[in-house]
């Protein structure tokens, strides 16, 4: 039976009922049919004034068959309607009815007669999983957490295994003092062997990283700027830090020069003379550094991590390694899905033992690379490329950028930038290790395939985590949360991990 695309007319529904051989389950057949190809509700309710015209009444099949497209579809003002109807034409609801209001109220500000109907089923069988579940979302989704936490914990009394949304529910809606019953949870799975679906696990990771205070529970100033207080940022870094002064005064005699290398690219031309180039000019050839720069980031999409690529490398004080350690973050954060570009020297082209050739070809083909030569202040390509990029990038370093800091024009603006240096800045976790965890492919193209690196090149990597709240003194209703130091080595771009609640 394939439902019509429109609302028809008694007349028309009649024909189409002769059409098909005047069936007595022509309405349930029809109903049924719009159900599962999800058709529009206002040609199932000319459906109904069709049977009610035919038959002076509606049977209860129907309009169960009815009330399952309307839950279905979310049209929960038509099954609030509908129950009125039934409840006044037949003395009781079947568990399928039932169950289908139950679902239907738990979404709305009539939950609590969701709870009645739960409680009018338990007098005649144990309820479903489901209905518990509906029931305790809708009372979390209203504030009331007592009443979700005791259908929870009579749900598992009963022996009964909850379905992923209601933890979905009670994880989304937690409130202060339910940690403890949201560890239970957790390990309720492990004793039970359950895996968390992605949404169950996103609504579980959000929980985590929910920026709460951890003695009183009251929220915390988030560390991500608003969009208009990035947009402020952005502008007075961009006139103040990049356009404000001249940030490429640091160069060779001969003055300055920055190349995009793509991957493959012969690097012969690096042994030519600086004099080649030219030695006059210097001003314009500053100017054309920072649009040759700025061209180069407009050409490409917006990063996710801009990484100072000697900053990085000399995490390892032994310099035949650096090369190793930049290439096994950059590994990393490419391992992690992440649009990466890295900021260098054009030195690190010139093969040496600190910069062999491979490392270099590889570090290539894992993240988009900017080099410029002599450049003694990297952080201002960084800042450009990282604002530039958007709100969601982050950069590697362990530069305080200071300076920087301090360039700005205004106080407000300093502790903007402060607070998206806090929010973005991700630092490695001490020297890389040599051993463990990422394991990097070498794509030769001589031999025209891949295969593992050496051993020598496998590492482990730990960022320091970015909290989503801001590690600052705050405020909220009735309590101050401040930060404090508990150690003495705690590192300058570190912030503390204890809070005093008062």
């Amino acid at each position: 039976v394939k439902p019509p695309d429109r609302p028809l007319s008694v007349t028309e529904w009649r024909n189409l009922k002769e059409a098909r051989g005047n069936s007595q389950r022509f309405e349930i057949q029809m109903m049924c049919a719009m159900f599962t190809s999800a058709t529009q509700l206002d040609i199932a309710k000319s459906l109904l004034t069709f049977a009610a015209v035919e038959g002076g009444t509606l049977s209860y099949e129907l309009l169960l068959r009815y009330l399952t497209l309307c839950v279905s579809g979310g049209h929960d003002a038509e099954a609030s309607e509908l129950y009125g109807i039934m409840r006044g034409s037949f003395p009781s609801l079947d568990t399928g009815a039932s169950s289908l209001f139950i679902k239907s109220f738990s979404r709305t500000q009539r939950w609590k007669e969701a709870l009645d109907l739960l409680n009018q089923l338990k007098t005649a069988l144990t309820p479903s999983a489901r209905n518990y579940g509906d029931v305790i979302a809708g009372a979390a989704e209203d504030g009331d957490a007592a009443t979700a936490w005791a259908l929870y914990q009579e749900l598992i009394g009963r022996g009964l295994s909850p379905h992923q949304e209601t933890w979905e529910a009670l994880f989304r809606t937690r409130r202060p003092g339910d940690q403890e019953k949201l560890l239970q949870v957790l390990l309720y799975m492990r004793d039970n062997q359950i895996y968390p679906q992605r949404q169950l696990a996103a609504t579980i990771k959000a929980w985590f990283e929910r920026g709460v205070c951890g003695c009183c529970e009251s929220e915390l100033e988030s560390i991500q700027l608003t969009a208009a207080e990035y947009r402020q940022l952005k502008d007075r870094v961009m006139a103040d830090v990049i356009q404000g002064r001249d940030v490429f005064t640091k160069t060779t005699p001969e003055g300055i020069s920055s190349v995009w290398v793509p991957t493959g690219l012969d690097r012969s031309y690096l042994a030519r003379s600086e004099s080649d180039r030219g030695r006059g000019g210097e001003a314009e050839e500053h100017q054309a550094e920072l649009e040759r720069f700025r061209t180069f980031v407009g050409s490409q999409p917006a990063f996710d991590v801009v990484v100072d690529g000697l900053n990085v490398a000399n995490l390892s004080k032994d310099r035949s390694r650096q090369s190793e350690t930049l290439l096994a973050v950059v590994s990393e954060l490419q391992r992690r899905g992440l649009s990466v570009l890295v900021l260098g020297r054009k030195h690190m082209l010139r093969p040496s033992r600190s910069w062999p050739g491979r490392h270099m070809d590889l570090l290539q083909l894992k993240a988009r690379c900017f080099f410029t030569e002599n450049i003694s202040e990297d952080d201002p390509f960084l800042l450009y490329a990282a604002l530039h990029s958007g709100n969601h990038c982050r950069f590697v370093s362990r530069d305080l950028m200071r300076d920087h800091k301090a360039r700005l024009a205004d106080g407000a603006t300093r502790q903007l930038f402060f607070k998206w240096q806090r929010g973005h800045q991700m630092v490695v976790d001490g020297a890389v290790p040599a051993a463990g965890g990422v394991r990097f492919q070498v794509r030769n193209s001589e031999e025209g395939g891949g295969q593992s690196a050496s051993a020598s090149m496998i590492r482990a990597l730990v960022f320091q985590s970015v909290p989503g709240y801001d590690t600052v003194v705050q405020r909220s209703q009735d309590s101050w949360h401040i930060p404090y130091d508990h150690t003495q080595d705690r590192s300058t771009y570190e912030v503390p991990q204890r809070w005093l609640c008062l």
